[in-house]
């Protein structure tokens, strides 16, 4: 059976086609999910974005949904995997997985809209969209903030990087880029440029991600040697900048919502969220 043609793309991610951006980094997100659901859920990994079961929807068409309702802008898409890696260096514990997919999405857009977009959307159209109640966004909205430092800018050269990893790496092969065209080094001089700060940017040349992540080596393993632990796979990882937190025991609050997710599972229950504040179901 012959292969389909290979679609090509615009050199630059400022000139791809919304919906086909949106088709990669699903690609990339599923991927990341497939990794990181094997990672046993621990009391203190649970953060507010954890749903109690996977959302009834692709991160695929949840992001067509956003993008559909919101208009949100390529660079806030993409940079959106900019922060799951800078997330995940200084935090982690923190995975991306199907229970924190979707708020960990609805968040990251909202508050990188306001931070890169001269129009946005207010955070009752952001929850509408998300499938959540306006104070829960709100309330991921903060921890978002404090969980990234503030730290919501990057260069365009970043996300011409993640555009060009995103196309080698998609599932299906089915786009491609003039090589010529699509070096992450394109003229800097432009008015894209998110951030003028450097030493935000990755290294020079990243190994672009594998499609296929295996536990990075010098963390935590299984007891048991024939069970090796799997451990959280990122994008492009640069943690030369970073300060990382150090491991902290589970509070009472994260005790008492992993207790209230594994007696859900044993009952299955209708969906819900594990909400420390509210109860108010997910997207």
């Amino acid at each position: 059976m012959e292969s389909p043609e290979r679609v090509e793309l615009p050199a630059a991610f400022e000139d791809v086609d919304v919906d086909v951006l949106v088709q990669l980094i699903a690609d990339m997100m599923e991927r990341l999910m497939a990794h990181n659901d094997q990672i046993p859920l621990s009391p203190e990994s649970l953060t507010r974005f954890h749903s109690r079961v996977p959302p009834g929807i692709s991160v695929l068409d949840y992001l067509r949904r956003i993008v559909r309702f919101t208009k949100a802008e390529r660079s806030c898409l993409l940079i959106t995997l900019h922060y799951i890696d800078q997330i995940s260096a200084r935090m982690p514990i923190f995975v991306l997985s199907s229970l924190t997919c979707h708020r960990f999405v609805i968040a990251a857009i909202a508050v990188s809209s306001k931070c890169l977009c001269d129009t946005f959307c207010s955070n009752s159209v952001y929850a509408k969209v998300g499938g959540i109640p306006v104070g829960e966004l709100n309330v991921l909205e903060r921890e978002f903030l404090r969980m990234i430092d503030w730290q919501l800018t990057c260069t365009r050269e970043v996300l011409q990087e993640y555009y060009v990893n995103l196309v080698r790496t998609y599932s299906t092969g089915l786009y491609v880029i003039n090589d010529a065209l699509s070096s992450s080094g394109i003229s800097s001089d432009s008015d894209m440029d998110y951030d003028g700060d450097a030493t935000s940017s990755p290294a020079a040349s990243p190994a672009p991600p594998d499609p296929h992540p295996h536990p990075h080596p010098g963390r935590g393993s299984s007891a048991s040697p024939a069970a090796p632990r799997r451990e959280p796979s990122t994008i492009l990882i640069d943690t030369a900048t970073l300060a990382p937190e150090a491991p902290q025991p589970p509070t009472l609050e994260q005790n008492m919502a992993f207790a209230a997710l594994q007696q859900h599972q044993q009952h299955q229950h209708p969906q819900h969220v594990v909400d420390m504040d509210t109860d108010a179901a997910g997207p």
